[in-house]
C-alpha cells in the first residue's frame, strides 16, 4: 500500500510558496494518485480508499483554483 503513504505525503505537503511549475506538477501527481488509488478500489470498494481519494481531490482542486485564476467576471 505504497500508494496510500504516497497520497498521505501529497495531503500533508505544504503548498506555499510554489512556483507555477510546482503547482502544474503537483496537479498531474494528485491526478496520477487519484487515478492509480480508483483502480484498487474499483476491486476493492474499500471506504477509506474512497476518504483518501476525496482528501487528493480537495487538494488538488486548491491546487488548480490557484493555477487557472479567479474569473474576470
Amino acid at each position: 500500500m505504497e500508494l496510500l503513504e504516497k497520497a498521505q505525503e501529497f495531503i500533508g505537503r505544504k503548498m506555499s510558496n510554489m512556483s507555477t511549475s510546482d503547482r502544474v506538477e503537483a496537479s498531474r501527481e494528485a491526478k496520477a494518485l487519484i487515478l492509480s488509488i480508483n483502480e484498487i478500489y474499483k476491486e476493492t470498494k474499500d471506504s477509506s480508499l474512497m476518504d483518501v481519494m476525496k482528501d487528493v481531490t480537495v487538494k488538488k482542486k486548491k491546487i488548480e483554483k490557484r493555477l487557472n485564476g479567479v474569473p474576470l467576471v
